[in-house]
């Protein structure tokens, strides 16, 4: 146990909290069960550390642990729950819970043995808390997904220019003023190209040279150790999966062929399109469908394209500049909307705005005929009437 405390006592005190992510202020912390999901590398773990250091006064009220921490190989999370709460805490946060066999119906123990105990757990994207967690905990659980950063948090982070997020509404009707003023404080372009490169996840700032190596490892472990903790998957599948998703990464935004990506990787049709929503629900791919079919997990999406773009860049060297443009758009708008592919311009959103994603001189011709639809332009800073900045739609969260 010495060693579990050891370990939360040296995190706290490595903990920066001069920023919080997006996230942070939205999470309700006095839910008895929180359950926070997302992808490897976004700051879920520093996020419950800054919630310890600004919440609790007295630190061994709470305990943060990882479960996959060697001392859960001989001990369980309901020995850590019982020594925990015997010793006066009262705030428990458990980190990777994925990677812990039983962890639902030990939470569930927990919750219903030590009522006076709060409970926040962290895992991987895949995690779908309201099938896991076992009877009325699949109802009180308080459930968020934490997104990679935004351009207006690395913004914040890179130059202490704090924007306040905006809804698409507000950003339609006043993105010529606000373009405008945001321009006046900093020059936006530069920035926006480094953060397309290399601001997605936090870890960039210690990284440096580095940084897409581990990106690669972090595609490695989802790959290899994430996603078979939580779905049923042979070795053989993994490796595949691996060989799949390196060569989606050099397609995309890449219109589906099954017959023909299975005959590269030696898999059937349909073992391909699984893979495809797998790598979705971990953090690795969106995938992009007609109006027709929906969202439908069974349906065949119309693209596919690499989750950020500095996933893009890491897996691909030579990232075609229009792939990234849409990359970045579906990427900072599928947070709070709904994408779906557009025959006429690039996508739809909401099912009642059309976009077509480009370059400056980007024109209205294809989408000249269609009401309520807008040009997101890249390498502009300032926009007029229907031609909004590209990098104005990474302040949405």
């Amino acid at each position: 146990m010495d060693r579990l405390y050891k370990t939360y006592g040296r995190l706290l005190a490595e903990t920066d909290l001069s920023f919080s992510r997006y996230l942070y202020d939205k999470i309700d912390w006095d839910n008895r069960l929180i359950v926070v999901k997302g992808a490897k590398g976004v700051g879920k773990t520093t996020m419950l550390l800054q919630h310890i250091l600004r919440s609790f006064k007295d630190k061994q009220k709470a305990l943060y642990a990882s479960l996959d921490h060697i001392w859960f190989a001989n001990h369980s999370v309901l020995d850590l729950a019982e020594y925990h709460y015997t010793h006066g805490g009262t705030h428990l946060f458990l980190d990777e819970v994925h990677k812990y066999k039983t962890w639902q119906q030990e939470i569930k123990n927990i919750y219903d043995s030590y009522p006076d105990l709060h409970i926040v757990v962290t895992g991987s994207s895949m995690l779908r808390p309201e099938e896991s967690l076992v009877g009325d905990l699949s109802r009180r659980h308080r459930q968020y997904t934490l997104e990679g950063l935004s351009f207006r948090e690395y913004l914040e982070l890179e130059k202490r220019l704090a924007i306040p997020s905006m809804t698409l509404e507000q950003l339609l009707s006043s993105h010529e003023r606000m373009s405008a003023d945001f321009s006046a404080e900093t020059k936006m372009l530069p920035l926006f190209t480094e953060y397309l490169h290399h601001g997605y996840y936090p870890f960039y700032r210690e990284s440096g040279l580095s940084y897409y190596k581990a990106i690669q490892q972090i595609v490695s472990n989802i790959i290899d150790t994430d996603l078979p903790a939580v779905e049923k998957m042979e070795y053989v599948t993994a490796t595949k999966m691996k060989r799949l998703f390196v060569l989606l990464s050099q397609m995309v935004p890449y219109t589906l062929n099954l017959t023909n990506l299975g005959q590269q990787i030696e898999a059937p049709r349909q073992a391909v399109l699984r893979m495809c929503h797998l790598l979705q629900q971990a953090g690795l791919l969106n995938l992009l469908y007609n109006k027709k079919s929906g969202l439908s997990q069974l349906g065949k999406p119309e693209k596919l394209y690499m989750e950020n773009t500095n996933l893009l860049y890491a897996m691909s060297a030579g990232a075609e500049i229009g792939t990234v443009r849409e990359t970045f758009f579906v990427n900072q708008l599928k947070t709070s909307h709904e994408l779906l592919f557009s025959g006429t311009g690039d996508f739809l959103v909401d099912d009642t705005i059309t976009f077509e994603v480009g370059g400056r001189n980007k024109n209205f011709d294809q989408i000249k005929d269609i009401p309520n639809s807008y040009l997101a332009v890249d390498d502009t800073e300032i926009g007029y009437r229907n031609r909004i900045p590209l990098w104005m739609f990474g302040l949405l969260y």
